[in-house]
């Protein structure tokens, strides 16, 4: 299971007292207001940042880093994404799960046989939708909605599905 989360990636600055733009990749963006620190992975290192200030703006979050106070102390920061650790993660409602935890997980069909590997998850308007990868390479989209999603089996590390007339 993975340790840390993604919420967000920087994408610039905004005005010049040390502000940045961030675009979230969390599903609840409001999240941010009561998140206290971020971890900053700039490619070449990890910083621990404690969060001053948060607005929003359009899709946007405007960050406020504790002793990052001009345009020049955080410019060399775009592009880097933000993660917070499981416990500052927001808390899942029972049958939820983190796509980072579901991405991997083996998917087999309602007789028990392999059908392929979750390789992503795609989030639409409706519901969300499970791109599982079969051994050829192929891919197939599946709803994941309860009469195609059966079970999710995470001790397990596998995703029980039915498999719906006309989806392959």
């Amino acid at each position: 299971m993975i340790s840390e989360l993604q919420v967000g990636v920087i994408t610039q600055t905004h005005g010049i007292k040390g502000e940045v733009k961030v675009f979230p990749t969390t599903d609840d963006a409001s999240r941010f207001k009561k998140l206290k620190q971020v971890t900053m992975d700039t490619g070449k290192e990890r910083l621990h940042m404690e969060i001053e200030g948060v607005k929003f703006f359009k899709q946007y979050v405007i960050l406020k880093f504790k002793g990052f106070d001009s345009i020049n102390d955080i410019e060399k920061y775009k592009s880097a994404k933000l993660y917070v650790t499981r416990d500052n993660a927001v808390r899942l409602k029972k049958d939820e799960y983190f796509i980072a935890d579901l991405v991997g997980l083996r998917v087999v069909t309602e007789e028990g046989e392999t059908f392929g590997r979750l390789s992503d998850v795609m989030t639409t308007g409706a519901n969300d939708v499970y791109v599982v990868e079969r051994e050829d390479g192929t891919e197939v989209l599946l709803p994941a909605i309860k009469e195609c999603v059966r079970k999710i089996d995470m001790e397990l590390g596998q995703i029980t599905v039915h498999i719906m007339d006309g989806l392959i």
